[in-house]
């Protein structure tokens, strides 16, 4: 019986360090963006937290947000203090609120509002979970919860945590509140702080595309282009402009072909995104 007992202990350790190999490979390929292997490789009755928000990651990169809030909320319910898990489970209703007939969409909002702000309550230094909020209040109307108000003060506590994310939270505020002359300043504060980051420089192109500053926005990709001129987010977002403003329209479909060949992130904008765009000039 002493024999069988120690057999058994072993074999189940090499199947939890087989499982534990296989989850971390998963994670791996989640992070390459090949979300179909990455669900392959995962136990989809797991007991495991951190499996079934992988799996939930993955059902919402592959745009099934159904399953995704299914594999979240277990994930959430097995690890109820984890502010992470809570986060993501306010991405999943609220994808699920955009793609919802608008008989539905209303609660899955109000759950989604429900769910960031639940996170935030767990890690008050939660960044993203912030953003996402802050991001809830910009858009949502006031009887789910949103409102403008909301979000300023949320500028405040982001900006503490992480200035930079303050500034850029701010001028997505300014935007939407029509005042683009502030939005610019908030970012190129951002930028000053961030000089060798081209997060700020990409949306400052984009702000002064919308006005019409065609020459300066050119400019600020050329900059950001010297920074670092393998950044596929940078391809996109110039070929993005390029096609909204009817111009340069080959060099856009370049661009494009470049970013659906390259090894892209989960910040990157997805790949069929960019094929969407080149069939709007002919390159798909």
């Amino acid at each position: 019986m002493i024999h069988l007992l120690t057999v058994w202990g072993v074999l189940s350790a090499a199947a939890l360090q087989l499982s534990g190999q296989s989850l971390t490979k998963a994670e791996e390929l989640y992070k390459q963006t090949d979300y179909e292997a990455s669900l392959a490789l995962i136990n989809k009755a797991s007991d495991d937290p951190a499996a079934n928000f992988l799996l939930g990651r993955d059902y919402f990169m592959l745009g099934d947000f159904k399953k995704s809030t299914d594999y979240l909320l277990k994930a959430a319910a097995q690890a109820p203090k984890n502010s992470e898990y809570m986060d993501w489970l306010g991405r999943a209703y609220g994808k699920r609120a955009e793609t919802s007939n608008p008989f539905f969409a209303p609660g899955l909002a109000s759950k989604a509002r429900q769910a960031f702000e639940r996170s935030v309550e767990l890690d008050p230094k939660n960044s993203d979970a912030l953003s996402d909020l802050f991001d809830y209040y910009l858009d949502a109307p006031g009887f789910l919860g949103g409102g403008y108000d909301k979000a300023a003060a949320l500028t405040d506590k982001i900006a503490v945590i992480d200035p930079p994310e303050g500034y850029f939270e701010r001028a997505k505020l300014a935007r939407k509140r029509k005042e683009l002359g502030a939005a610019e300043q908030h970012l190129r504060k951002a930028i000053a702080i961030t000089p060798q980051k081209i997060g700020g420089l990409i949306e400052l192109a984009k702000l002064l595309a919308t006005e019409g500053r065609t020459h300066e926005s050119d400019a600020v990709f050329a900059q950001a282009e010297a920074i670092k001129p393998d950044a596929p987010a940078l391809w996109y977002t110039r070929a993005d402009v390029l096609i909204k403003q009817k111009r340069n329209l080959d060099e856009a479909r370049n661009l494009l072909q470049k970013y659906v060949r390259a090894t892209v992130t989960v910040d990157d904008p997805p790949k069929q995104e960019a094929v969407n765009l080149l069939k709007q000039v002919g390159g798909a």
